[in-house]
């Protein structure tokens, strides 16, 4: 059912590259906005539509394609979703006006849907066990932060050599060709021979009414309104107290940087601990960072907010594992995508009702008081899942069916 082992440590650098990718082009749209306004003299709340447009394209992607990765095989759908975004980003010079490049980012958001799905498959096709599944997807996990920093670097190195930022696109385009080249090599043909020919959108949107995809999924949600309120607000509080942009761009850098590192220590240390435990720490680390933030203001947020990244760290790729571990591997595009589409979702949702709230209430205080309490609702969420273990079970029989064993931390 598996990939050969001799395939396993040159499909995980094909993976870890992938995620490296698609990570420099979702993460530089902060960096992104204020040009857009510049260049074709639109508003930024309009410029927003940036991220929307991506985040709703891959979310809906994920939620109608996710099943071809079950039906097809986790290589036709990488290779086929590497070729549109290849497509989709070459083309981003020549866009010469808003619209076009709002199409150019549903093609690419859709190819994000398609080629992610199919690497979570090729994750669950690696690993050995339960654990050892969740021990990967945190390592990958890392090299999207690698590529969330490299992205913004990028396009800020771009402006000071007077180039435009959608040559970004261009250099994204290249790596997805040498990922594409990469897996049509190395990809073995036997996941389109293991592949569940039953799956379809029907089965997929069945997934919706079991209790794990929809409990993992919610906990993604949440999880992903909080970590956006740092995307949001620190930035936002930082300058309108009165501080710089340099010092707000700083913050996000080191948010970054906490999150990457975070998640190569969370692989270690979820090899060796009980991942409901580690949740609940991280998440009330998540918590205390924002509690004292709130309270002591700006310059304890300056510091604290970018600490927040670290216990951020394993929390989503952890859900997201353990949510697709509790399917069989022939579910997993299906899952993949249900859990895809929560995640893109909240990240369109949270940011909204965060700057609604602060609007509407007049202060940024407030939007960040909301994530405040998101952040508690997560930790609730974590701090449940230790005492009453409601997915052991599950995760229990999937690891002996799926993986032929049994571990001690699932």
């Amino acid at each position: 059912m598996h990939e050969e082992s001799s395939n396993t440590a040159a499909i995980t650098c094909i993976i870890c590259l992938i995620f490296l990718m698609f990570a420099m082009t979702t993460n530089a749209v902060g960096v992104i906005m204020p040009l857009l306004v510049e260049e074709f003299g639109i508003t930024l709340a309009r410029a927003g539509s940036f991220h929307y447009v991506t985040m709703a394209a891959i979310a809906i992607g994920a939620l109608f394609l996710g099943w071809l990765a079950d039906r097809l095989g986790c290589r036709f759908v990488v290779i086929a979703g590497l070729a549109l975004f290849a497509i989709a980003s070459l083309l981003f010079p020549l866009a010469q006006n808003y619209w076009f490049i709002l199409a150019l980012l549903i093609a690419s958001g859709v190819a994000i849907a398609i080629f992610k799905t199919g690497v979570l498959v090729l994750i669950s096709r690696i690993a050995t066990s339960v654990t050892s599944h969740t021990v990967i997807m945190n390592a990958v996990e890392g090299f999207f932060g690698i590529g969330s920093i490299i992205g913004p670097a990028l396009v800020s190195l771009m402006l000071l050599r007077g180039t435009s930022w959608k040559w970004l696109y261009v250099c994204a385009a290249g790596i997805s060709i040498a990922a594409l080249a990469l897996s049509t090599a190395v990809i073995s043909r036997r996941g389109r021979e293991s592949a569940g020919k039953a799956a379809t959108l029907g089965t997929a949107f069945a997934l919706l009414k079991d209790r794990y995809a929809l409990g993992f999924s919610l906990a993604a949600f949440l999880y992903v309104t909080v970590e956006c309120s740092v995307y949001v607000w620190m930035p936002l509080i930082i300058i309108a107290r009165g501080e710089n942009d340099l010092m707000a761009i700083y913050a996000l850098v080191l948010f970054n940087v906490f999150r990457t590192l975070g998640r190569f220590v969370g692989a270690a240390l979820l090899a060796r601990f009980d991942w409901a435990m580690l949740l609940a720490i991280s998440s009330f680390g998540v918590l205390l960072c924002f509690v004292v933030s709130m309270i002591g203001g700006v310059w304890p947020a300056t510091m604290l907010l970018p600490i927040s990244g670290f216990f951020m760290s394993i929390i989503y790729p952890t859900i997201n594992s353990k949510g697709m571990c509790c399917f069989p591997i022939d579910r997993h595009g299906s899952i993949a995508g249900i859990i895809l589409f929560f995640t893109c979702a909240s990240a369109t949702v949270g940011p909204l009702a965060i700057n609604a709230t602060s609007d509407g209430l007049g202060d940024e205080f407030y939007g960040f008081a909301l994530a405040t309490i998101f952040a508690l609702l997560l930790f609730a969420v974590t701090l449940l899942n230790v005492f009453f273990k409601p997915a052991h079970q599950r995760l229990q029989e999937c690891n002996a069916r799926e993986y032929g064993g049994s571990v001690q931390h699932l």
